[in-house]
């Protein structure tokens, strides 16, 4: 019997999943010659259907039912009635949100207490629904929101709220609004830009692409000190820019370079910590960085063209960094490391087969890229890249050939992905409408001004404060809209362009994943290394630590973006300068870290290493050059005690 009811779960999961990637594949498709175009749908029942069928799909795949089943059999009835409760009332008000919008584009409309608690009830099933399938993380903001929305009033000081009105604040607020709330413009956005490219991602790792890449990623380093350490960096980097979470880039490579770094000789919290890293920067990495740049694209009003060119050196700089960590902890270890067989037993030369499977990544972020120059859309793009890679996967990949029907399974996984996180962007869209209708963030943009009085780098040393904070436990996007929602007036009022501002509170968004005590990356990282999770968040914040300081290096020195959005004209003098000067940096970072270069640092020198790192990145010209100056003299003197080393030694 049970057998028989998860093989219908896995159906009707499956039909549900498709049924989301299809309606999104039509309404975001482009012209295509004389083929009728389809889309874009209306948006009053877009948006409500879609999000319906995502209810469905993920409260079949992870029922209320089998959780309070595990826990008591007594507790399957109780769980079924709430699962058939959540359905129901889902159902109701996302049909409500249609009938009311189409009365509201008619004629004139009065809200009714009936459409509150409407409101309301939609609101409580989306945020039961995020605690379920993402954590508690998200589902306590958006809780926090909604009673602080209804509670304003008695809240002191900077928090402290007119009374609302009860009717029309919580059916317009949090529902009944194309712009605000869980069904307005983020939704849409969400719907018509990123729902293309989770499916892309999702076909893309069921064509073979990732595991050819890590097999030509080992052959590379095969014969370099870091070795699977290095080939994990460049598979990570290349796989997490597509499948849109840190965790399961994590979980998609970790489990093959894990535990090869592991045999190499790494300790295991580091093996974890490289993983954790390279994954979570897979999210800042162009093209499709989790498709976030898409979001980011519409929330500031530039192309989406313009993001990739601005998200391209901080992301190489940021994975140059992970690949010196790496070189100073082999150079560490030293005799400790071992050249390891059982890598090329395990993973094995890559063939012929591998360099092809390599063409279904590149051939279709090359399309991405072709096409966005060309002026299709960023949703468009996603479209074309999908349909590229589909007849690709059929003609170079025997196993796609032969079983066709994975890349209609990969659609439905990418469908119930989307369908999975929409429960996260429902929750958002609660933290939106409360946002809009307290004018809270207007109000903190204030106190943080007033706070820092006047000073960027206090006020933008909050901000990652907050960003870090309000990150934990989240995936990346909505762990950026939250921060961008709340963070983002107080930024933008110290006169800092939207680009560099969503960019800074992106990369901090991102980095939230390695950061202790929630490090979500790092703690999948862990499970597979099998070192301690907290160790392992640590290590990755180690190695990973040029991550925190990227974003600060591009607001002092916004050339580093390469793009006119970001700020005023600057020269090529400059821009080599800041190159410079920041790789400089990496090394100065990473050696004291590390506490190791040529050989062991003392306490002292790996202090003063960090020093001068932090002050080649002072926008004084005197400062940094002077820093540079005897950064460059530390790093001789060194090597001078090395060959007097060597030579007594002799």
């Amino acid at each position: 019997m049970n057998r028989h009811l998860t093989l219908l779960q896995g159906y009707c999961t499956l039909l549900l999943g498709l049924a989301i990637a299809f309606i999104g594949i039509i309404n975001a498709m482009p012209q295509f010659g004389l083929l009728p175009r389809f889309g874009p749908f209306n948006h009053e029942w877009l948006r409500p259907t879609i999000f319906f069928i995502a209810v469905l799909a993920v409260v079949i795949k992870q029922p209320f039912t089998s959780l309070l089943g595990q826990r008591a059999s007594g507790l399957m009835l109780p769980g079924l009635m709430l699962d058939l409760a959540l359905v129901g009332l889902a159902g109701y008000a996302f049909y409500d949100y249609y009938i009311v919008l189409k009365a509201l584009n008619e004629a004139l409309f009065f809200f009714e207490a009936s459409n509150a608690y409407t409101a309301l009830i939609g609101c409580v099933v989306i945020l039961l629904l995020c605690w379920r399938i993402w954590g508690l993380a998200l589902a306590l903001v958006g809780t926090i929101g909604l009673l602080y929305f209804y509670t304003g009033e008695y809240w002191p000081g900077l928090f402290k709220r007119a009374p609302l009105d009860f009717v029309n604040a919580t059916a317009e607020s949090l529902w009944y609004n194309t712009a605000n709330g869980v069904l307005g413009s983020l939704l849409g956005i969400v719907i018509s830009t990123i729902l293309p490219f989770i499916l892309l991602g999702a076909v893309l790792e069921s064509s073979g692409g990732g595991s050819s890449m890590i097999r030509i990623a080992f052959k590379l380093f095969r014969k370099s000190p870091g070795g699977p350490a290095h080939a994990a960096i460049l598979a990570s980097s290349m796989f997490g820019s597509v499948s849109g979470s840190a965790v399961a880039n994590v979980v998609g490579t970790g489990v093959i370079t894990i535990p090869m770094i592991r045999k190499r000789g790494f300790p295991p919290a580091f093996a974890g910590g490289v993983e954790a890293t390279a994954s979570t920067g897979g999210q800042i990495m162009p093209p499709i960085m989790g498709a976030a740049a898409l979001v980011m694209a519409d929330f500031t009003g530039v192309s989406y063209l313009t993001i990739i060119v601005a998200a391209l050196i901080p992301a190489l700089f940021y994975y140059g960094s992970l690949f010196v960590a790496v070189v100073y902890e082999a150079r560490r270890l030293g005799d400790k490391l071992v050249q390891s067989r059982e890598a090329d037993e395990v993973i094995g030369e890559p063939t012929r087969q591998d360099y092809l499977n390599l063409l279904m990544v590149v051939v279709p972020i090359l399309v991405i890229v072709l096409a966005l120059v060309a002026g299709v859309s960023a949703p468009g793009s996603g479209i074309l890249a999908l349909f590229t890679l589909i007849p690709l996967s059929l003609i170079l990949n025997p196993a796609v050939r032969k079983t066709p029907l994975k890349l209609l399974l990969s659609l439905a996984e990418g469908g119930y992905n989307f369908a999975a996180l929409l429960m996260c962007i429902g929750a958002v869209g609660i933290v939106v409408g409360v946002l809009g209708a307290t004018g809270l963030p207007t109000d903190f943009a204030m106190v943080v001004s007033q706070s820092a009085e006047g000073n960027l780098f206090i006020s933008m040393l909050m901000a990652m404060g907050a960003a870090l904070v309000l990150g934990m436990g989240m995936p990346t996007l909505p762990a950026y809209l939250t921060i961008i929602l709340i963070m983002g007036p107080a930024m933008l009022s110290f006169g800092l362009e939207p680009l560099t501002a969503h960019m800074f509170v992106f990369y901090f968004g991102v980095a939230s994943a390695i950061t202790p005590p929630v490090a979500i990356a790092a703690f999948a990282a862990a499970s597979i290394s099998q070192a301690s999770p907290l160790k392992t968040s640590v290590e990755a914040t180690r190695i990973g630590l040029v991550i925190f300081v990227i974003p600060f290096a591009f607001v002092y020195y916004p050339e580093l973006l390469l793009v006119a959005e970001a700020g005023p004209a600057y020269a090529w003098h400059e821009v080599l300068s800041i190159f410079v000067r920041l790789a400089f940096a990496v090394l100065l970072f990473s050696s004291a870290l590390a506490r190791f270069d040529r050989h062991a640092l003392s306490a002292a020198e790996s202090i003063l290493r960090l020093v001068l790192g932090i002050g080649v990145l002072i926008t004084s010209w005197q400062i940094h050059w002077a820093a540079f100056a005897i950064g460059l003299a530390l790093l001789a003197v060194h090597r001078y005690k090395l060959n007097v080393k060597k030579e007594l030694l002799v």
